[in-house]
């Protein structure tokens, strides 16, 4: 691991650290914590789909031109 990688993993687990206090404050079931967890995976999964799908579609136009 280099330098550059260690702030932005700190950071990350600071934001994990923060998010995962807020949520165990809303005293929340098990079932109820893990559904709101699969809708955030999906949320950003569907995101991260479409940026590479416009990066792909990017790319493939500007090696016909």
């Amino acid at each position: 691991m280099s330098d550059d990688m260690l702030l932005p993993l700190v950071t990350t687990l600071g934001w994990l650290i923060l998010a995962s206090s807020a949520v165990a404050s809303m005293r929340l079931g098990w079932g109820q914590m893990v559904k709101m967890a699969l809708a955030w995976v999906v949320i950003f999964g569907a995101v991260f789909v479409i940026v590479q799908w416009f990066f792909y579609v990017q790319d493939s136009a500007s090696s016909l031109i």
